[in-house]
């Protein structure tokens, strides 16, 4: 079985780094890569082709909400999640992207890990 590529964007690197913790602490995932911001994660994408990018919501510059618009039209084959330390009701742009799931970085862990590859992956 090969494992699910995954990407992490965010722009805390305390917050990468619990991710890279918790990707390399959930078998079948590996982690590609990671990126700062919209633009590293755009030329990332190109480059590691990811199945999976968890992107942070609030980015200077480039929000998460625009880079997932954008890479729904440029590189539709990822999963993104988008994810927040707000609930999916306080971030209103969000819908305008359907079904692109939010989680809140508080609940991150193996488990919603594994089931979000589950419920959206490909």
């Amino acid at each position: 079985m090969t494992a699910v590529r995954v990407l992490t964007v965010d722009d805390q690197p305390l917050f990468r780094g619990v991710a890279r913790d918790v990707i390399e602490a959930t078998a079948g995932f590996e982690l590609v890569g990671e990126a700062s911001n919209g633009a590293e994660c755009m030329e990332a994408v190109a480059l590691l082709d990811p199945d999976l990018i968890l992107l942070d919501v609030r980015m200077p510059g480039m929000t998460g909400i625009e880079v997932a618009r954008r890479l729904g039209e440029t590189h539709p084959k990822p999963v993104i999640v988008l994810i927040s330390i707000e609930e999916r009701s306080d971030v209103p742009s969000v819908e305008q992207l359907g079904s692109v799931p939010l989680v809140r970085k508080q609940d991150f862990g193996p488990r919603l890990l594994r089931r979000l590859w589950r419920d959206h992956g490909r």
